[in-house]
Parts: C-alpha cells; sequence; structure tokens
C-alpha cells in the first residue's frame, strides 16, 4: 500500500457539490492499494501514519505525530499512486489493485483508523471527489507498507 500524506490545516472532500469529509489540522492521506497488497499491508501502513512525526514540537522540530497533536486524519483512495511512469506520456495502471480488491482493503484501513485514532474522515471510494486543502508547510511524504 501506498499513502501520500500532506499535512493540513484543513481538509474537505465533496462529491456533487456535497461535504463527504472533512477535517482541520491533520493529515490527508491519498491511499493506493498494490496487488499483491493484504490486511497487514493497511495495518503497517496506518500504523506509520499515526505515528509519522510530521508535525512541529516547542521547538519548531517535526517531533510529533498525529497521535500527539491529536489531529484529523482523512482517508481518500487514489489508485492513481500506484500508477508506473517509466515509459512513455501515459500512466499504465498495472501496479494498481482491481477496484473491487482496493475496495475491500481501503475500507479495512478505513475500519481499523476508525479504530485506533478518533477524528477520521473519508472521501468515497471511486467517486468523482473534489479535494480542497490548505497545505500546511508544505508537508508532503511518501509512505510505503
Amino acid at each position: 500500500m501506498i499513502a501520500l500524506i500532506q499535512r493540513v490545516r484543513e481538509c474537505t472532500v465533496r462529491v456533487d457539490d456535497k461535504v463527504v469529509g472533512d477535517i482541520g489540522q491533520g493529515l490527508l492521506a491519498l491511499v493506493a492499494v498494490q496487488p499483491d497488497d493484504g490486511p497487514e499491508h493497511a495495518r503497517r501502513l496506518l500504523d506509520k501514519v499515526l505515528n509519522y512525526r510530521v508535525f512541529g514540537d516547542d521547538e519548531g522540530r517535526m517531533n510529533r505525530s498525529l497521535r500527539d497533536v491529536a489531529g484529523g486524519l482523512m482517508l481518500v483512495s487514489q489508485f492513481t499512486l500506484a500508477a508506473d511512469t517509466k515509459k512513455g506520456t501515459r500512466p499504465s495502471f498495472t501496479r494498481a489493485a482491481p477496484p473491487d480488491r482496493a475496495r475491500e482493503l481501503f475500507d479495512y484501513l478505513v475500519g481499523l483508523a476508525k479504530v485506533e485514532h478518533a477524528n477520521v474522515a473519508t472521501g468515497q471510494f471511486a467517486a468523482d471527489m473534489q479535494v480542497s486543502l490548505i497545505n500546511d508547510g508544505p508537508v508532503t511524504f511518501w509512505l510505503e507498507a
């Protein structure tokens, strides 16, 4: 599994002009599922997302995690992160899990997150989403599990 995490001051996801999820300060995690991923990958990825130290401490150093600051977590499925872009000018999606498998693992990740963290919001799987955010920093990291 892949997550592109961005530290945000706020994030809102809309589908058909309706807000389906929003958070204040926290992390936006764009998540892709790959063909060989399983539940253990989802658990490892969530552990990284919740504990990755990307928030400033009293001295301004990145020493605090999402858990430490009790921030919001926005999980958004994004299969395009698994694109193979090495050749040509058109991405290949052979490194992305089939939609049914991706939905299953993404939903599993969301379920784990809601048990492990108090403030979790999501986009809508396979929907045309409009993601609005105020990136804080900007601070962006690519995580793999």
